[in-house]
Parts: C-alpha cells; structure tokens; sequence
C-alpha cells in the first residue's frame, strides 16, 4: 500500500481541504517517526547483545536512562515523557525484582510510590548514554547531521508535540 491510498481514505481529502503534498509529507512524517522509534529500541537491544546483558529489555534500558539520577514516581514517568509505553507498571516491577531500582512508598501520599536507580541500574543507564554519545559523535563527523540540523529537527517535532498536545486538550 503507497502513503496515497490512507489520504483518499481521509474526508478532507476527498474535498480537497488539505494540500495533498502537504497531507503526503505529513504521513509520511508520522511513519517515520513510528518506525525511528521502534528502530531506536532495535539498537539499544542490539547494544545490550553486545555487551552481554540479555535479562533487560531495550523498553527498560530506555526507562532507565531516562529516569538518570532522579527520583520519581510511576505517574511523573508518563507526564514527564519518561516513559511512552503503556505497561509502565510492570517494567517498574520487573526492574525492582531484578535489582535495577529502588522503590518505595511517598510518605506524603502512601498511595504513591516513589523509584530510583540502584547502583546496576546506573550502569544499565551508563551503557545507553555511551551508546547514544558514539551515535551523536558519528551522526557528525560523518556529516549526516549537524548543531544546525539537529536544531531543526528538534524545534520541528516540539513544534508538532505542542500541537498535538492542544488537540487532545481541545477534546476535553
């Protein structure tokens, strides 16, 4: 199936509302943005292959990193952008029972549950940061990006975050 066939499917489409090499960019935007995600994920597994450690998943290493040397709580993860997933619950239990984080209730809110990285966490979270510094070095000297054009792509996708961010405030 070619990105056409999903925008004759569109109503707006159909009447001509959109620009159609607009709408074409725009899908073809989201699929990238989907598949460089998934690719992202890809090459931290094939990371943790490489240095030996099988018991983690790529979802995990990634929550890892992210939470860095905070202390947060499983709610502050999804607001935060932490963490995309929707299972967020049990990756939390999984990387306590395997020894990657600390947990513990709030004291304010015994509701709550406040986790941070141990001491192997650390390292789990030192891995991907070296694998993301090789790749930021790589990505510039060999010249697929530069300061200016890693600028661009990121004010674009805030751009775009922001604008899906009010759609879905609009809706409620």
């Amino acid at each position: 199936m070619s990105i056409q066939d999903p925008i004759r499917q569109l109503p707006g489409a159909a009447k001509g509302n959109t620009d159609h090499s607009f709408m074409v960019g725009y899908l073809e935007a989201l699929s990238l943005v989907e598949r460089l995600h998934r690719l992202l994920l890809d090459v931290i597994k094939d990371e943790f292959e490489r240095v030996g450690v099988l018991e983690i998943n790529a979802v995990q290493a990634l929550l890892l990193f992210n939470i860095g040397n905070n202390e947060v709580t499983a709610g502050e993860l999804k607001s935060r952008g932490y963490y995309q997933g929707s299972n967020v619950s049990y990756n939390l239990k999984k990387l306590v029972e395997m020894g990657y984080m600390h947990h513990q209730r709030c004291e304010i809110d015994r509701r709550s549950v406040r986790v941070r990285l141990t001491e192997d966490g650390r390292k789990v979270r030192d891995v991907v940061a070296d694998l993301f510094e090789r790749h930021a070095e790589g990505l510039q000297s060999k010249g697929v990006l530069g300061p200016e054009g890693i600028t661009d792509i990121t004010g674009s996708l805030k751009r775009m975050e922001r604008y899906w961010t009010d759609q879905i405030r609009y809706i409620y």
